[in-house]
């Protein structure tokens, strides 16, 4: 283990560009990221959400990817096995949208090139984008094994793609079949359901009269798309309405059509909405296409995949379906048929990917059967050992209420880009074949055009990425299942249930111990990142104005589990601001420390109260941040370190040592520098998951032992070091230092003027503590003189201010207005006032004294004691004032 035996004194300036610059490189020759596999360590796993190779990394995956490397900096320092495996996802139809783009561009199509061509040409985009997102990994500061980084489109995944498919197809789980599914005419592909998104559109309902075939009157229907009522195969009613009970088994004629089409009874209308009668396109609607199975109506396709109208539109035929819109209802009004256009506002569903109005059509696709899948990983949720646990756990309603209304996935996507669909038809007889592996004769076969949706094998990353199907994968046998999975609440369905059905499905195990929900990043004004707002934010473009270690640890700490995160560039310089605040600190302690070592650190001589009371808050600070770190809270983690390092560590330990550093006891010169190492040291550990840079850096120049803070151990108590006394008497040093630099504040008399001060102790025992600290209260409070004592009469011209257990006197001879301090003192009695009021009101509350632990109660009888003293001194001294 390297040891630094003399240490680098760090720049005068703190410029995260060059302290950034070359050490991830460092971490990965290093290899202080690779998993080692080592048995005598617990592993720990977890698996990135690959992203899509199709652009830059946004401030989403920054903060997505921060939260994990947070994690597997903690456990690797905490002496888990880590791995932490990176990967992208080929993201079928939004890579295969930007490589068309690009084609068009060019003046070329994908048909220009055919399928094996543009298949290539995916490949090298791939390889561009995957290139830029590793930079930006690095850039990030990700602690990523890349000796085990893999594409969702690599061998082994689509060996594990192959075998899931065939598996789930021979338990009849996995069917073909004619649907109605979610179209996209824009990218010619199918949508699954969660694929689409909903936006109100201003619309219109059509009312039609459809003529009776016997002549005998017509019958009423309206509908939002009268494109469609060219494949109209029926009329339904509801079997028990009397209004047309004696119609059911007539016919009527469809208009412009001349087609008859029967009236069927149905229990799906309702009898109460509209005329109480529906027309039926079962090729263009899912309710109509099941209401026409029950029928047995014919199913007439009106349009091509292209969103154009077909031959079977007649005079329609190569129109836009909405420009056929206009013109239908143009000629049903002219033939006395619409006689009713109503404004109506409806939802529409638009594709996700090509914003598209999505067509619900007849297709031939490939379905999962999800209800047997989902009500196993229903199941699971009652398990309390094997559970999947959900952070925070409302998200755990958000996911059963999906599973528990799960509809069958279409899986086949219209698209060259993907893992193949691993089904042949045969050329002669249409029979099909699924298997891992083409027939033998399969010059006789052709294999189906269609491949998977991207989902289908990003479900099984957790397992996949390990060596699965190979069971015996060393990998997929240690690190599974994985520990924690990072992810937005955005894509719960889209892949956190299809991640935990499938690894329940083919490892017979949760993928994940837990999740970790987080939600999105918004601008200031709390709106979501957008193109058409122009608010998004490049994290590339933050870390090179303010450091990784700035946008990292602002990301990390800015809200609570599965809140959404309001992004702020002055957020983010206030965490550059405490950053300065860390290596100016660093910088004195160095500068102060003489060279020394690490063996020479030595925390066992005697100590200042300011030293046993930074010993006993850094052991309070490791405590409660390892706590809250194990439950997910960085934003507390965040606030804890905050304020230990800016407030305590700096703001008084850092000014509190200089008396000694630059006295003349060389024993406590030895013991200040030892602790200012030693603290710095296990700060610097505790910081590093959230700010990896400026951490190592400033390790790298601390006495140390080890090569890397990244595998240094992470920071435990040391019960030795806490001393409650001695902590209760800084605290109450603290107090005195603040109310007399208040007091100053509130009569503008500088730091540099000194002052006489007393200080009535309230008992011996305080004014022993106050006498013990004696030095540090002359050179904080820059006395003149300083009388400590439980008894004496004080001026009357003087400010005052109370404290625990003791009385503040500052006479202050021609700089006070007396008028002015008996207001002030008047103010500080209303305040006291109110704090009684409360704490008495919540201890004559008999809920409150029955529920509360008994160290809550007394913690409240403390302060209750403590307001009315102080009151009782404040009374006092106003009554002196007037005197």
């Amino acid at each position: 283990m390297g040891k630094i035996e003399q240490q680098r004194e760090l720049p005068t300036k703190y410029d995260p560009n060059t302290i950034e610059k070359n050490r991830y490189s460092f971490w990965v020759e290093g290899k202080y990221f690779e998993a080692t596999g080592d048995e005598s360590k617990q592993p720990y796993t977890i698996v990135i959400p690959p992203p899509n190779v199709t652009g830059k990394l946004h401030l989403g995956h920054a903060w997505d990817t921060t939260l994990q490397d947070i994690l597997t900096r903690m456990k690797r320092m905490q002496g888990y096995d880590v791995l932490w495996l990176p990967g992208m996802d080929h993201a079928g139809i939004a890579t295969q949208a930007k490589v068309e783009a690009k084609l068009r561009e060019e003046g070329k199509s994908r048909y220009d090139l055919g399928r094996e061509k543009f298949v290539e040409e995916t490949w090298k985009w791939k390889e561009e984008y995957a290139g830029h997102i590793r930079e930006q990994w690095a850039k990030i500061g990700l602690g990523l094994d890349y000796t085990r980084e893999r594409f969702t489109l690599d061998e082994g995944l689509s060996k594990a793609v192959r075998e899931v498919f065939v598996s789930l197809y021979n338990k009849g789980l996995i069917y073909r079949g004619e649907y109605i599914i979610n179209w996209d005419p824009q990218t010619k592909t199918a949508l699954s359901d969660i694929e689409v998104i909903y936006k109100d559109v201003q619309g219109a309902f059509y009312h039609m009269r459809y003529p009776l075939a016997d002549g005998s009157g017509s019958i009423e229907v309206a509908t939002t798309r009268p494109e469609t009522m060219l494949g109209d195969t029926a009329v339904a009613v509801h079997p028990e309405d009397e209004r047309y009970k004696h119609l059911i088994g007539k016919k009527v004629v469809l208009p412009i059509v001349g087609r008859e089409i029967p009236i069927v009874g149905d229990d799906y209308v309702d009898m109460e909405f509209g005329s109480g009668a529906v027309k039926i396109t079962p090729a263009h609607d899912p309710n109509d296409f099941e209401l026409g199975n029950r029928h047995n109506l014919e199913r007439i396709l009106v349009m091509n995949e292209d969103g154009t109208m077909n031959k079977n539109a007649g005079s329609y035929n190569g129109l836009d379906r909405f420009e056929c819109r206009k013109q239908i209802v143009k000629d049903l009004q002219e033939q006395g048929v619409l006689f009713k256009i109503e404004e109506h506002l409806h939802s529409v569903g638009h594709s996700e990917r090509s914003g598209a109005v999505v067509e619900p059509y007849l297709s031939t696709q490939w379905f999962v059967k999800m209800q047997p899948l989902a009500d196993e990983a229903v199941k699971l949720q009652d398990k309390a050992e094997e559970k999947v646990n959900f952070v925070p756990d409302r998200f755990e309603k958000t996911y059963l209420r999906w599973m528990e209304n799960i509809r069958d996935w279409c899986i086949s996507r219209q698209l060259w880009w993907g893992h193949r669909i691993p089904a042949w038809y045969h050329k002669e007889t249409g029979e099909v074949y699924v298997n891992h592996e083409p027939p033998a004769d399969s010059e006789n076969w052709e294999q189906d055009k269609d491949v998977l949706d991207t989902w289908f094998s990003s479900a099984l990353w957790p397992f996949s990425t390990m060596g699965w199907p190979d069971t015996d994968s060393a990998d997929f046998k240690r690190y599974y299942p994985t520990g924690a999975l990072v992810t937005g609440y955005d894509i719960i369905f889209f892949w956190v249930s299809r991640m935990i059905f499938q690894g329940l499905e083919f490892t017979g195990k949760r993928p994940f111990k837990d999740v970790l929900i987080h939600g999105l990043v918004r601008d200031e004004q709390g709106r979501k990142m957008s193109k058409s707002l122009g608010n998004g934010v490049d994290p590339m473009e933050v870390i090179d104005q303010y450091g990784a270690d700035s946008l990292r640890f602002f990301l990390s700490t800015g809200s609570s589990p599965g809140q959404d995160l309001r992004f702020s560039y002055e957020k983010v310089e206030s965490t550059w601001n405490f950053a300065n605040k860390i290596w100016n600190a660093s910088r004195f302690a160095l500068m102060n420390m003489d060279g020394l070592t690490y063996e020479e650190i030595d925390i066992t001589g005697e100590k200042s109260v300011a030293d046993k009371w930074i010993l006993t808050r850094l052991n309070e600070t490791i405590e409660n941040v390892t706590k809250l770190a194990d439950k997910y809270e960085f934003g507390e983690v965040g606030r804890l370190l905050y304020n230990f390092i800016w407030d305590d560590f700096c703001d008084w330990y850092i000014e509190m040592a200089k008396l000694p550093l630059y006295g003349e006891d060389e024993a406590a010169k030895k013991t200040t520098r030892s602790i200012l190492g030693y603290v710095l040291d296990n700060t610097m550990r505790l910081l590093h998951p959230f700010m990896p840079f400026i951490t190592e850096e400033i390790w790298q120049s601390l006495p140390h032992e080890g090569e890397s803070i990244t595998v240094a151990a992470w920071p435990t108590v040391n019960s030795e070091l806490t001393d409650t006394a001695a902590s209760n008497e800084m605290k109450l040093l603290v107090e005195v230092i603040r109310a007399v630099r208040n007091i100053r504040s509130e009569v503008n008399t500088p730091m540099s003027k000194q002052i006489q001060m007393q200080i009535k102790a309230k008992d011996e025992e305080v004014m022993t503590q106050l006498e013990n600290n004696r030095a540090y209260i002359e050179r904080f409070c820059n006395t003149s003189s300083l009388t400590i004592a439980t008894d004496f009469t004080s001026s009357e011209k003087s400010m005052t201010a109370v404290v625990t257990g003791a009385e503040i006197i500052l006479p202050l001879e021609g700089l006070i207005n007396i008028e002015e301090e008996i207001k002030r003192l008047e103010k500080e009695r209303e305040k006291l006032d109110k704090e009684v009021e409360r704490v008495q009101k919540k201890l004559g509350n008999e809920g409150f004294l029955k529920k509360a632990p008994e160290k809550v109660i007394e913690e409240e009888k403390a302060k209750e004691k403590d307001y009315l003293e102080k009151r009782e001194i404040v009374i006092a001294r106003i009554n002196e004032l007037k005197g």
